[in-house]
């Protein structure tokens, strides 16, 4: 598991503000619990009797009283003061310092559409002209060019603007794109003490606010799958927690498919964090399961659904947070069969890997 290094807070020169320094730690604290806030104030006051945060003036319980004042945190409904959780304030603050952090290197310009390959009616202006089509709008018209070829046309003493005078401003396409993010929540993704459902979290976080804010127009649904599939809602994704699961990846794919049906939208794609391989699938209403190697039953259900997806012209791209030679075998299988892509990944790149994917 990654570490963090505490120590002693001293003012810098300007003068720090203490409850935002506090605030920092509380929010990478609350990464770890799965937004648990009492564990992490926990943790905090452990910390905090260790490395000495808060001072004299300001202490453990200020900064708690503080957090409640500016709608970061709530007492749970009939247990007042004994225990505390997020308020939705908190939940976008996560998401956002997310974002920042992972995709710090994105343009502050632009909202809303994709861009593409191809000319047409859009959003963005280009250097490039055309000659007037009907339909054309109005606005992106080139009056100075239009008048300059009417001039070469008919000269100045007998100026005469036609249709086949006018020049438009070419504009670049813009599209739109449905996507369903897939985390796996097995056991293995806490398994032999690394961590890797913190950064498959935090990333979760980040993405759903690109999307919310850089591209408005886009839809993104989000679904956790260990031996079931099912949906969870954007606030839901700070409390995202490993179970005692295996890895179904049969019905993360399934439910995704339903979803992607739904969308009208042409665009279609999905994104799948794990780190290893399908180990069970459904039959009726028993599961079959198999922790050991490559079981060929669930191999060729979880290829067959590849398949299907590549039928539908549903991309899949997969982010596997390990690199075992066997693991990396079933993921060219699956990515062969989809048509799509694969990035292999620690959890400290991983957010990175999926921005470039998306904004691609």
């Amino acid at each position: 598991m990654r570490g963090w290094k505490f120590k002693r807070w001293e003012p810098g020169p300007q003068g720090d503000n203490i409850f935002d320094n506090l605030l920092e730690i509380f929010r990478q604290l609350l990464l770890y619990t799965a937004g648990n806030a009492s564990e992490a104030l926990n943790w905090m006051t452990e910390l905090d009797r260790q490395h000495h945060f808060t001072t004299e003036d300001y202490g453990m319980a200020d900064f708690i009283e503080e957090l409640k004042e500016k709608n970061f945190l709530k007492s749970q409904p009939g247990r007042p003061g004994t225990d505390l959780q997020l308020d939705s304030k908190m939940e976008i603050h996560l998401r956002r310092t997310a974002l920042d952090e992972i995709f710090d290197q994105l343009s502050k310009s632009g909202r809303g559409n994709h861009d593409t390959r191809y000319s047409g009616k859009g959003d963005e202006t280009t250097s490039e002209l055309k000659k007037y089509e009907y339909g054309d709008p109005l606005d992106k018209i080139s009056m100075p060019d239009s008048l300059k070829n009417a001039i070469l046309r008919s000269g100045l003493n007998d100026l005469q603007l036609s249709q086949e005078d006018l020049e438009v401003k070419e504009t670049y396409y813009k599209t739109r794109t449905s996507s369903v993010l897939m985390i796996d929540i097995s056991h293995s993704m806490i398994l032999y003490g690394e961590d890797r459902i913190t950064p498959a979290r935090k990333v979760a976080l980040a993405l759903s606010e690109l999307i919310t804010t850089k591209y408005p127009k886009d839809t993104l649904d989000v679904i956790v799958f260990g031996n079931d599939a099912w949906q969870v809602e954007l606030n839901e994704l700070p409390y995202l927690e490993v179970g005692p699961y295996h890895t179904n990846t049969v019905a993360g794919l399934e439910l995704a498919i339903d979803l992607l049906r739904k969308r009208r939208n042409p665009n279609k794609q999905i994104l799948m964090i794990t780190d290893g391989k399908p180990t069970c699938i459904k039959q009726g209403k028993k599961y079959y399961k198999n922790s050991f190697g490559l079981d060929k039953k669930i191999l060729n259900r979880t290829l067959t659904l590849a398949h299907k997806c590549r039928k539908m012209r549903i991309p899949i791209t997969t982010f596997m947070i390990a690199s075992d030679p066997w693991l990396v075998d079933f993921v060219d299988q699956f990515t062969r069969a989809n048509g799509g892509k694969a990035y292999y990944s620690s959890p400290d790149n991983l957010g990175e890997f999926i921005f470039k994917n998306y904004k691609n």
